[in-house]
């Protein structure tokens, strides 16, 4: 049977990727503070956008106004989008844990479906599993968060932040084993002292083949991009 692929937009790792995410896949990307995690969240949208596939975008953290700008710092007009009901852009309060939890299981499927949505993202889920104050009841959501996700056809993107003492596991180590695709990206100190190197490997991507290499990646004033052909020094 041959897996739908969905291109992320981001140059190089498409191509890591065997031509882009499975369909109705859910992919973590992780990384710590500044590696372009809702970056590569955006991009993702506005590659959606350019195929003429309807998008949703969550975010936990900005309003839609600072959603509007950073886009904006790339050369991407989401307003457009957003304007023409292309593009879904929602911001939900992490404050009101209960009422964000319940606002998500009873409507997000249904408006998901009836947005017609190819593609969603959601920025991010380490704010919301801080929600909680128990293991257990951050398990069980983030499964029911998942099972509900998938069961609308969507192909969604979630970030995630790492630990400090272990880059490649996020906060709270359960994001990577609930999605179907872990993306990392890490920042690192150059060898010879120089700037820093950002680099991006695909940890799992389940039914598909996928590069294991580690390849240096770029934020550019066009988004990110993966130099795949390139290799770590």
């Amino acid at each position: 049977m041959t897996i739908g692929r969905v291109k992320t937009g981001v140059d190089g790792l498409d191509e890591m990727l065997q031509g882009g995410l499975p369909e109705n896949h859910i992919v973590v990307v992780m990384g710590s503070f500044g590696t372009g995690k809702t970056t590569f969240a955006l991009q993702f949208m506005v590659e959606g956008i350019k195929n003429n596939e309807p998008c949703i975008f969550i975010s936990l953290e900005e309003d839609k106004e600072s959603i509007t700008k950073n886009a904006a710092a790339f050369g991407w007009d989401i307003a457009k989008a957003i304007d023409s009901k292309k593009l879904g852009l929602f911001k939900l309060e992490p404050s009101d844990a209960k009422t964000t939890v319940t606002r998500i299981k009873s409507d997000l499927p249904k408006f998901i479906k009836s947005f017609g949505a190819k593609r969603v993202a959601l920025d991010s889920v380490s704010l919301l599993n801080m929600m909680f104050d128990d293991d257990t009841e951050r398990r069980t959501n983030l499964f029911n968060l998942c099972q509900l996700l998938r069961s609308t056809g969507a192909t969604t993107l979630l970030t995630a932040e790492v630990k400090d003492e272990n880059p490649r596991s996020s906060r709270d180590g359960l994001a990577e084993y609930t999605a179907d695709g872990v993306v990392l990206l890490q920042s690192d100190e150059a060898r010879d002292g120089g700037e820093v190197q950002l680099t991006v490997r695909i940890l799992k991507m389940r039914r598909t083949g996928h590069s294991r290499r580690v390849k240096p990646y770029s934020i550019t004033d066009k988004g990110i991009v993966v130099h795949a052909g390139a290799d770590v020094f």
